[in-house]
């Protein structure tokens, strides 16, 4: 089946979000009118006792669950207004009845006012708990980034002094000079790549292209490695819409990374398919395989094995393709090789 064009993948996330409130009410809703079908439909020939009262806590949960103050409290009177027809004939035909149906809204109301307040605390917690975490990711990436800074500009600084003196050869100066400078300057683009949301451009495109491109691009590492590239792509063009130039950039760092993984003699292998609604590409290395720990910390931001890198490769990778909609899964094991799969849904033209 053709799908449309989306022209940004967040659109989707953001309506689904907007949704969720309404869909809670709606559960709620239910609920509450089940429970009421429950007796007028089922016990209202046997008994004259409520006995299904209890069920109206229910959607008390879930209304502390999901909502906030206010929710709660309309929850709250939305139940009780619910409650109230049991009140009447033939539910309350005497006092203690009455007493009965009245100390089952008090007590109710206690227990919303309490749920809410340890429900609250725990939101705080989690909010704490998230800023913690956030600074401390923050710390961590500021730390690696300087770090990794700090040595080029002291190779810049010590090779400035040398001209300045003059001594050593001046264009080989220059040149470590330069490369240094483009060290930097690829540090700073993962930082800025990584911080700011990928501007999406989706475009018609041949998903084959992209991946040949990107496979080509990581071609002369493959040579220097002694690393087989091989690629496979399906029998027939796959046409859709993704934004290929981020996503030949989630591709290559990806490619990258199962080259360094890869020993000489060894081969890398990047697949394509497309399915009725969803695009798979995989990437497979014979690689030494990463431990649980490292799979564990494979998205944390700043985390790399390599000697060189900062780290911000997989992060970014990820954030492509979920921009897309889609998810990135690794799985690896000790000197076996890692497996990258992406799935994305695949965007077609509507005729």
């Amino acid at each position: 089946m053709d799908l449309p064009i989306t022209d940004n993948a967040g659109e989707i996330g953001y309506t689904q979000a907007m949704t969720r409130p309404a869909l809670h009410i709606f559960a709620l809703s239910g609920m509450t009118l089940l429970i009421i079908g429950l007796h007028y439909l089922l016990l209202l020939q046997f008994s004259t006792r409520v006995i299904f009262e209890e069920l109206f806590y229910l959607p008390l949960i879930l209304g502390v669950l999901r909502f906030g103050s206010k929710g709660v409290v309309f929850t709250y009177l939305g139940v009780s207004a619910a409650y109230l027809p049991f009140f009447f004939h033939p539910w309350s035909e005497t006092t203690p009845q009455l007493m009965e149906r009245a100390l089952h809204l008090l007590f109710s109301g206690v227990f919303v006012a309490i749920a809410y307040r340890f429900a609250q605390r725990e939101r705080e917690q989690q909010s704490l708990a998230r800023q913690e975490r956030f600074f401390s990711g923050l710390g961590q990436a500021a730390t690696v980034i300087v770090h990794d800074l700090k040595n080029p500009l002291i190779t810049i600084e010590g090779f400035a002094r040398r001209i300045q003196d003059g001594k050593g050869d001046l264009a080989s100066a220059a040149a470590v000079i330069l490369e240094s400078t483009a060290t930097m300057q690829r540090i700073t683009g993962d930082v800025l790549a990584f911080a700011r949301p990928p501007q999406m451009h989706f475009e018609l495109g041949e998903l084959g292209v992209v991946v040949r491109t990107a496979a080509d691009s990581c071609s002369a590492k493959a040579r220097k490695s002694e690393v087989t590239l091989a690629v496979r792509l399906p029998d027939k063009p796959v046409i859709c819409s993704a934004d290929y130039f981020q996503l030949e950039r989630a591709l290559v760092n990806l490619i990258d990374n199962a080259l360094d993984a890869s020993a000489p003699g060894m081969l890398v292998t990047i697949s394509c398919a497309a399915h009725d609604e969803t695009l798979e590409i995989t990437i497979n290395d014979q690689g030494s395989g990463m431990d649980a720990d490292t799979l564990e910390h494979l998205f944390t931001l700043t985390f790399t094995t390599k000697n060189e890198g900062t780290g911000f490769g997989v992060p970014i990778a990820k954030k492509i393709i979920e921009a897309h909609g889609g998810t990135l899964q690794v799985s690896s094991r000790l000197q076996q090789g890692t497996c990258v799969l992406i799935f994305m849904p695949l965007r077609r033209t509507t005729d």
